[in-house]
């Protein structure tokens, strides 16, 4: 019985990963299907990158500025967690660090703006030279948020 469970089970995952044709989204919102002879086309075929307008443009650049006030003071954070954090190197100011390093910039010039810790993971927002970001902890590894590698 067990062996005829698992054959099915089996059988109807391989046919579930033998689809040739794999639906992808782009930057800007649109669909893309891309088949098994290496060719693509839009499945939303109504907008086209000229027809953006350019408001829209600019307002996606304003959501990604800093706004803050002059007598913002960044969180604390929890400092038995920070404390377990040291051996792996993988505090706050370690996360700043790579902060900086990745955008060209000071430590100094890297301010949190909001976090959501725990031992095993974190999220962190900093505010890196006028420039909103994100970065997630999983354990002692440190990426930018939306990555996967």
């Amino acid at each position: 019985m067990k062996t005829a469970f698992f054959f099915l089970l089996f059988t109807i995952s391989f046919i579930g990963l033998a689809q040739n044709n794999h639906i992808v989204k782009t930057e800007d919102g649109r669909r893309v299907l891309l088949k098994a002879d290496f060719t693509w086309e839009y499945i939303d075929a109504e907008g086209s990158v000229e027809n953006i307008p350019v408001t829209n443009i600019s307002k996606s650049k304003e959501n990604t500025k800093c706004h803050l006030a002059e007598d913002f003071v960044e969180p604390k954070l929890n400092n038995k967690i920070q404390s377990q954090l040291k051996k792996g190197r993988a505090t706050i100011g370690h996360i700043k660090k790579k902060v900086a390093k990745d955008y060209n910039c000071n430590v100094d010039d890297v301010l949190l703006l909001s976090f959501s810790e725990q031992k095993s993971k974190g999220v962190y927002h900093f505010c890196a030279s006028g420039t909103k970001v994100a970065y997630k902890r999983i354990g002692n590894s440190i990426i930018k948020s939306g990555k996967l590698f």
